[in-house]
């Protein structure tokens, strides 16, 4: 597999981004498509909405959002076989919109594609 890594869809887009994907559910606020140069939205690999919304990013409940986080990831294969296979052909950098970059998605989605 090649490099998969993370950014915000907010920082500006590079040639060394290979494949942009774009991991959220929700289309990211005030940025337009041009700006947000997204390759390919997939929205089926974020967490569910009853996920995103119980976890709100609040940190204390970052460890058992993680754990259903990666149920939902086991019970998911197809987008994120579709990640794989765009990770053996070059980079792929997973977009997220949230302003924690410690405590989001995209962080446990890494995470889960490195050890799968």
């Amino acid at each position: 597999m090649t490099s998969i890594k993370i950014k915000r869809v907010y920082e500006e887009p590079a040639k060394s981004d290979g494949k942009r994907v774009l991991v959220d559910r929700l289309w990211p606020r005030g940025l337009s498509k041009e700006r947000a140069a997204v390759d390919i939205w997939l929205k089926e690999i974020a967490p569910s909405t009853d996920l995103r919304k119980w976890f709100g990013h609040d940190p204390a409940k970052w460890k058992e959002f993680q754990k259903r986080y990666i149920e939902e990831l086991d019970a998911n294969a197809e987008p994120v076989n579709t990640i794989k296979e765009l990770a053996k052909k070059g980079t792929v950098t997973l977009l997220y919109g949230a302003k924690d970059e410690e405590h989001n998605d995209a962080v446990v989605l890494l995470d889960y594609l490195t050890k799968h």
